[in-house]
């Protein structure tokens, strides 16, 4: 068996708090190395921005497992290409390290100049996304639309709240597997939930502690 050396990142404390950024990326690592005969033989966590020239000396974790993956002559493997970096000029950087480097999500075969495409292709569009708002945000000015606070309140608030249900829909679908998986565990009362969450250091939505109440209310969603 292969061995690696696995690396998860989140983007801002409140991700890294919660735990769930990490979850989905040790899921995603774990499935892919077990298809590919792969051992793990150690991970790295960083909860810190990849924005900026100098982010490779603001990730020590990264420094870390290239150190490591380098005298073990093995490979780092990250789950998406993005908990490297979006940036071409970061992952290009990153490729001078001379130590391989293996996408989950993209399979055992993506060399380091299919790794530069993909990064510079998510470049692209997020530049694009980025100037088309901007073209929507002018346009409506010239066409008097008001930006910013809304006339119509109650318009407003319906508007609130339907994304207020849209965010909980979405968290809800992020800690579910992770219920899941502790309720196989053989933990299945919602006090017991409550604690498991705490333990992992799974946080709720607005960043608090699990309560059996919180527990109730995300698995109702599922019903």
């Amino acid at each position: 068996m292969s061995s690696a050396v696995a690396y998860y990142r989140v983007s801002t404390q409140r991700q890294g708090r919660s735990g769930l950024g990490i979850e989905a990326q040790r899921a995603a690592v774990a499935r892919f190395a077990e298809a590919e005969g792969i051992g793990i033989v150690q991970e790295f966590t960083e909860v810190e921005t990849g924005k900026g020239s100098d982010a490779l000396d603001r990730r020590p974790q990264l420094a870390a497992a290239l150190a490591l993956a380098r005298q073990a002559k093995c490979p780092v493997i990250v789950a998406k290409l993005d908990r490297l970096s979006r940036d071409v000029a970061f992952i290009s950087g990153l490729m001078v390290q001379r130590v391989p480097f293996i996408v989950a999500e993209l399979g055992a075969d993506a060399d380091p100049f299919m790794l530069h495409l993909y990064a510079a292709l998510a470049e692209k569009e997020r530049r694009l996304i980025s100037e088309r708002t901007k073209a929507a945000l002018a346009s409506r000015k010239t066409n008097g639309a008001k930006l910013g606070n809304q006339t119509n309140s109650a318009e407003a608030a319906a508007k609130g709240r339907a994304v207020s249900i849209s965010e909980a829909d979405r968290f809800a679908e992020t800690v579910l597997p992770i219920i899941a998986s502790i309720q196989r565990s053989g933990i299945t009362s919602l006090r017991g939930l409550a604690i498991a969450l705490n333990n992992r250091g799974v946080r709720t939505a607005r960043n608090g502690h699990w309560q059996v109440s919180n527990v109730r209310n995300i698995l109702a969603r599922q019903q």
